[in-house]
């Protein structure tokens, strides 16, 4: 029974969100985010419309994405990052049944090898 509210709950939010991008505004934003190509432009611009909690929460979200790609266990996944269990099952979750957003940025990450500062 839980099993099947469980995925009725994904299945809702997938189509209540999936049509997202059917705004305008949601467009914008995403062109805008492509378009962008200076690292500080865009620190600055997620800065200014992302709290820095929102900031570390989506990083941490990409580490434990990571993470689970490359088979770490939730218990040092939730450690490492701060997050929950459940958020990393979530996590989970879309790396598996998602839009493939999370494979598309780990190979960014894995391509590019980012030199990053801290």
């Amino acid at each position: 029974m839980t099993f099947s509210l469980y995925f009725s709950k994904v299945f809702t939010m997938i189509n209540k969100f999936g049509n997202v991008w059917k705004s305008k505004n949601s467009n914008q934003l995403a062109h805008v985010l492509i378009d962008i190509k200076d690292i500080k432009i865009m620190k600055n611009f997620l800065r200014d419309v992302m709290t820095e909690k929102e900031i570390l929460e989506i990083g941490a979200r990409l580490e434990a994405a990571k993470m689970l790609k490359d088979g770490k266990k939730y218990i040092d996944i939730s450690k490492r990052t701060n997050l929950s269990s459940r958020t990393v099952a979530r996590i989970s979750n879309w790396l598996k049944n998602g839009c493939k957003g999370y494979k598309e940025a780990i190979k960014l990450i894995r391509s590019h090898h980012y030199n990053l500062t801290s």
